[in-house]
C-alpha cells in the first residue's frame, strides 16, 4: 500500500528540493500510531522547512515537513488510542526532526497525539493549527496574569498573521478591546471582521524605545513580532500588565531596558507550543473549540494541496500570507 507526501531530498551538498511522492507504507518512521491524514497547514516555520537549505530545522534528508496534522487514526499499539480516533497533532519537533504532516499517512508516538475535541473538524483544526493554538495559549497565559476585559486594551502585533488572526478573533470574542498592528493597509477591512477595534500602523511602533517609558496604553499583547517592536510595547504597558512572546519575525534581539519591569511591574511571558504539556494542550484545544468563533475562523482560511506548498512556502517566508493556509493533503 502506497501514499502521497511532499517529500524534501538532497543530493550532497545540492539544496533541498520538494517533490510528490509515492512512498510505502513501511518508509514511515517508528510511532505506536498510525495516523490516515486528513489536513494540515502551513506555518512560518514550514515555510523555513521547505527552504533550499531547511531553515536550520531539518536534520537529515529524505524528509517529510509539516508541523501540524489532524485526522483518524488507523492503527496504535497504545491503549489511548484506536482505530477510528480523531486526532490533532501540533509541535514535538514534528516537521523538523520527525516526518510530518504533508503526506497522506503519518506515524508518531502517542504521546504527542490530542483527541480532537468534540464539535472541531479536522479542517477546521488545522484552520487554527500551531499558531492558533499558540495564540490560545498566549491568551491563556495573559488572563492567568490578571488580564480581563476591563482592564483595557490589549495590542496584538503581526496581527494579520496567522497567529495574530486567530488571537483577534479569540481576543474579541472575549470582550476585549483589540488593537491590531499591521504594516499592510489592506488588510485593515480584514482585521475589522476579525473584531479589532483599532488598527495601529507598524511605523507607529517600529521606531526603537527612545524613552524606558511611555504613555500606559496597554492592558496586555500578544506579540508575534518581538525585536525593537517588542522593546518599544514594554515601555508603553500599562502598571502590571503582560506580554506574551509568540514569535520573532522582527527580529530575535531585544533592545530594551529593565525599567518596565522595575518601575510598572510588567511581565514578560514566554510562550511555547512545541513541547507544551498535554494538560494544558488539552486545555487550549478544548478552549478553541468553545470560543474561537468558526465563522470567523473560517474567514482566515485559504485552501491549498500538497502540491501547492512549495510556493506557498516561499510567500510565508516573505510575508505575503495572511491569515491560514488549511492544506487538504488529498487534494
Amino acid at each position: 500500500m502506497t501514499f502521497k507526501a511532499l517529500v524534501m531530498e538532497k543530493q550532497g551538498d545540492s539544496d533541498a528540493i520538494g517533490t510528490l511522492e509515492e512512498l510505502q507504507i513501511s518508509a514511515l518512521p517508528e510511532g505506536e500510531v498510525t495516523v490516515a491524514v486528513s489536513y494540515s497547514t502551513l506555518n512560518y516555520k514550514d515555510g523555513l522547512c521547505l527552504s533550499a537549505k531547511g531553515g536550520g530545522l531539518v536534520r537529515s534528508y529524505p524528509h517529510v515537513p509539516g508541523i501540524d496534522f489532524a485526522g483518524v487514526v488507523e492503527t496504535s499499539s497504545d491503549p489511548r488510542y484506536k482505530a477510528g480516533d480523531r486526532v490533532v497533532l501540533t509541535g514535538w519537533r514534528v516537521g523538523e526532526v520527525h516526518w510530518g504532516g504533508y503526506a497522506q499517512k503519518a506515524r508518531v508516538k502517542a504521546d504527542w497525539l490530542v483527541p480532537l475535541p468534540a464539535g472541531l473538524s479536522a479542517r477546521q483544526a488545522m484552520a487554527v493549527g500551531t499558531a492558533g493554538f499558540t495564540a490560545m495559549l498566549a491568551v491563556m497565559a495573559l488572563e492567568q496574569h490578571g488580564l480581563a476585559p476591563k482592564n483595557g486594551e490589549v495590542l496584538v502585533t503581526g496581527a494579520a498573521g496567522g497567529v495574530g488572526s486567530v488571537a483577534t478573533a479569540i481576543l474579541a470574542a472575549r470582550g476585549y478591546q483589540v488593537a491590531a498592528v499591521t504594516g499592510r493597509p489592506e488588510t485593515e477591512a480584514y482585521l475589522r471582521d476579525l473584531g479589532a477595534s483599532r488598527i495601529v500602523a507598524r511605523a507607529d511602533l517600529a521606531e526603537t524605545v527612545k524613552r524606558p517609558l511611555e504613555a500606559e496604553t496597554w492592558a496586555g499583547c500578544v506579540d508575534a513580532v518581538g525585536g525593537a517592536m517588542l522593546a518599544r510595547v514594554l515601555g508603553q504597558m500599562k502598571y502590571g500588565g503582560s506580554v506574551a512572546a509568540v514569535g520573532l519575525a522582527g527580529g530575535a534581539s531585544l533592545p530594551a531596558t529593565v525599567i518596565p519591569f522595575l518601575l510598572r511591574g510588567v511581565n514578560l511571558l514566554g510562550i511555547d507550543s512545541v513541547m507544551c504539556p498535554i494538560a494544558t494542550r488539552k486545555e487550549a484545544w478544548a478552549r478553541i473549540a468553545a470560543e474561537l468563533p468558526i465563522a470567523k475562523l473560517e474567514a482566515m482560511v485559504v485552501e491549498a494541496g500538497l502540491a501547492d506548498l512549495p510556493r506557498l512556502g516561499a510567500e510565508i517566508l516573505a510575508g505575503r500570507v495572511q491569515g491560514r493556509v488549511v492544506v487538504d493533503v488529498n487534494r
